[in-house]
């Protein structure tokens, strides 16, 4: 009888600590098309406010580097661009990667907005594809024809965000993947090398 008590109350304080931690437990994301949509409206916005801020490049390259890592899934697109090479790297140089990659991102995307001084960036839908949302937006430059650029939004982070950018069909991703790939191959596949280097590149 007392061994059957003692085991009730396991199971009794099992099952309590069980519900607690449900109750806990936050609330499973569901991404939309509204929302996803609305992710896009804010970063576009806080880039055209950058861009026509008449800030110092310096300055808008780090203003940049503060949208890309409060909208963009930072750590899996580093990941994505460094490939197989990741799984070799050290915890330190994991994170060190992830914040060269940020400020590379930054300064190179950085001088292509410049181009942007002046246009208008519309999103003009959303649609789900697969386990994510593609945004897609119609950018209208001063003197030139109107382009498209596609903006791929997930929440697998636990967090609604930017994970990749398509522009007039080339995908920023890939591109980035060969980049890195090149530059690792310069290094001999030395990580610390690759690094170093991205902290001027861009």
């Amino acid at each position: 009888m007392r061994n059957r008590a003692a085991i009730n109350r396991r199971t009794a304080l099992a099952a309590l600590a069980g519900s607690f931690a449900v109750s806990l437990a936050p609330p499973a994301l569901a991404l939309n098309a509204d929302e996803a949509r609305h992710l896009v409206d804010k970063l576009t916005a806080d880039v055209m406010s950058v861009i026509n801020s008449g800030q110092s490049e310096s300055a808008m390259y780090k203003r940049f580097e503060a949208i890309f890592a409060e909208y963009a899934d930072v750590p899996i697109i580093a990941q994505s661009t460094l490939g197989v090479a990741w799984r070799s790297a050290s915890t330190a140089q994991q994170a060190a990667y992830v914040a060269a990659f940020r400020g590379y991102m930054a300064r190179k995307y950085g001088k292509r907005f410049r181009e942007f001084i002046g246009s208008e960036i519309t999103v003009t839908g959303a649609r789900k594809e697969k386990s994510f949302y593609v945004v897609d937006s119609t950018v209208r430059l001063q003197g030139s024809d109107p382009f498209e650029v596609n903006w791929l939004v997930s929440d697998k982070s636990g967090k609604n965000l930017m994970f990749n950018l398509i522009i007039e069909g080339i995908n920023m991703l890939r591109s980035e993947r060969e980049e890195i790939g090149i530059m690792l191959d310069k290094n001999q596949g030395k990580i610390d090398g690759l690094i170093r280097d991205l902290k001027t590149a861009g």
